[in-house]
C-alpha cells in the first residue's frame, strides 16, 4: 500500500492511486491524476491537467504540469501527459501545452529525466528518452524513442529528433536530426550514427552496413539532401535505411542537419 505525509497538499479533486507514495511537503494539484505506484519524493509538486503514469518516480523539487513559458498562453485548458516507469530527478520541469500547440505535452514510458532538465510546452517526447542534466527540450519539439540528450544541451523549437539519435553534450540543435545520427559541435553538426546504440540494441550486421552506406550517399552523392534522400528509397532494402528516408520526406517546418 502507498502512504500519503501527513505534510503533503493534496488538492480536492485530485485523483491518486491507493498505491502510490506521496512524500512530505508535496503538492498536488485538484486535477492532477496519479497511477499506481507513482513515487513523489519530498517537495515534488504536480499541477495542472497533469497525469502521471504507473511506477513513474518524481524526485524533490521537480515542477511538474505548470502553465507554459509562452507568451501567447493565455489560461486555456492544456494537458501534461507522463507514461510509465519514468524517472524525473531534482529541479526538472515540464510544462503542459497551448492552444497553438494541440494543447498537450506529452512524454512516453521508461524515460531518464536527469536534474535540472526541461521539457517545454506542445513538445512529444517518446518511450526511453534520456535526458542528460541541464539540458532543454522546447516547446513543438518531437523526440522520437530511444533518443539521448547530452547535458547541457537544447533543442530549437519545432525540431524533430529523430529515432535513436544521440546528441552530445553542450549542442545546440536547431535543425530536424535523421534517426540514429550523432549530432555533436556548439552548434550541432550531424558527425555520423549512433552507432554505439545500434550494436546496444542488437542490430544486425548488415543493417548496420546498411546505414552507413546511406550516410555516405547522403553526405556525399550528387544533388540535393532531398535527392539523396529520395534515391535511397528508390533503392535500399533495409528497414533501418528506411526510416530515415521516411523521416527526410514527413512533414517539418525545419531544415535538416546535413553531414559535413
Amino acid at each position: 500500500m502507498g502512504s500519503i505525509h501527513p505534510s503533503a497538499v493534496i488538492e480536492d479533486g485530485a485523483q491518486i492511486d491507493p498505491s502510490a507514495s506521496i512524500g512530505p511537503f508535496c503538492v498536488v494539484g485538484p486535477k492532477v491524476v496519479i497511477h499506481a505506484d507513482v513515487v513523489l519524493k519530498s517537495h515534488a509538486i504536480v499541477t495542472g491537467l497533469t497525469e502521471v503514469g504507473a511506477g513513474t518516480v518524481i524526485f524533490p523539487f521537480a515542477v511538474i504540469g505548470e502553465i507554459p513559458q509562452d507568451l501567447k498562453f493565455k489560461g486555456e485548458a492544456s494537458r501534461l501527459e507522463i507514461g510509465k516507469r519514468n524517472r524525473i530527478r531534482e529541479h526538472v520541469t515540464m510544462n503542459c501545452g497551448t492552444e497553438g500547440g494541440g494543447g498537450l505535452t506529452s512524454v512516453g514510458d521508461d524515460g531518464l529525466f536527469m536534474a535540472g532538465c526541461h521539457v517545454a510546452h506542445d513538445a512529444i517526447v517518446g518511450d526511453r528518452v534520456i535526458m542528460a542534466n541541464s539540458s532543454a527540450v522546447a516547446g513543438h519539439c518531437i523526440i522520437e524513442d530511444d533518443v539521448i540528450i547530452g547535458g547541457l544541451s537544447g533543442i530549437h523549437q519545432f525540431v524533430r529528433i529523430g529515432h535513436g539519435a544521440i546528441i552530445g553534450a553542450v549542442t545546440m540543435v536547431t535543425n530536424d536530426v535523421i534517426p540514429y545520427g550523432l549530432v555533436q559541435a556548439p552548434r550541432g553538426a550531424l558527425d555520423g550514427l549512433n552507432l554505439i546504440g545500434l550494436k546496444r540494441r542488437g542490430v544486425a550486421r548488415s543493417d548496420i552496413t546498411a546505414l552507413r552506406a546511406a550516410f555516405q550517399m547522403l553526405a556525399q552523392g550528387e544533388g540535393t539532401f532531398h535527392d539523396r534522400a529520395q534515391r535511397l528509397g528508390d533503392e535500399t532494402e533495409s528497414d533501418y535505411v528506411r526510416e530515415i528516408v521516411d523521416f527526410v520526406f514527413a512533414d517539418t517546418g525545419r531544415h535538416f542537419l546535413t553531414p559535413g
